[in-house]
């Protein structure tokens, strides 16, 4: 069976994004009305500067107690996100995010467009398990060099 790509993999195409200026409050509630766990911060629209996740709002805001009316996603973004191509297998991307530690990749067209965003949920159990297989050989080719 043929493994399948990040963007034949991501249920929903429609991009959530704001504007660098907009506050954590506003991307909060656009993400809870989208069911989105991630937005792209974007200036001019069509040019990603950086994503907010969830686990953001967690770590960067309230456990800083930052207020979320006053906090613009500039601040708590994650500047300049890794991307990946639509073409890219999922189990790559998501050995990727095991290595980084994080569950979201803008895809990112050849012209720099924004495709969508390919979460950790978005893979099946046997492309995690390849991405751990591959984890775990990595793993042991780097103590057996080091």
């Amino acid at each position: 069976m043929a493994e399948r790509t990040v963007f034949q993999s991501i249920p929903k195409r429609v991009i959530l994004s704001l504007s660098s200026h907009a506050t954590v409050w506003e991307a909060a509630c656009a993400m809870t009305r989208a069911n989105f766990s991630s937005v792209l911060v974007m200036d001019p629209p069509d040019k990603l500067l950086g994503i907010v996740t969830e686990r953001d709002l967690t770590t960067r805001v309230l456990a800083r107690a930052l207020d979320p009316k006053q906090t613009t996603l500039a601040q708590v973004m994650t500047p300049n996100p890794l991307c990946v191509t639509p073409q890219t297998k999922v189990s790559d991307a998501v050995l990727m995010m095991i290595e980084r530690g994080f569950r979201h990749l803008p895809i990112v067209g050849p012209d720099r467009k924004v495709m969508g965003v390919f979460s950790v949920r978005d893979a099946l159990p046997r492309e995690v398990d390849a991405a751990l297989s591959q984890t775990e050989f990595n793993e042991q080719v780097n103590d057996a060099l080091g």
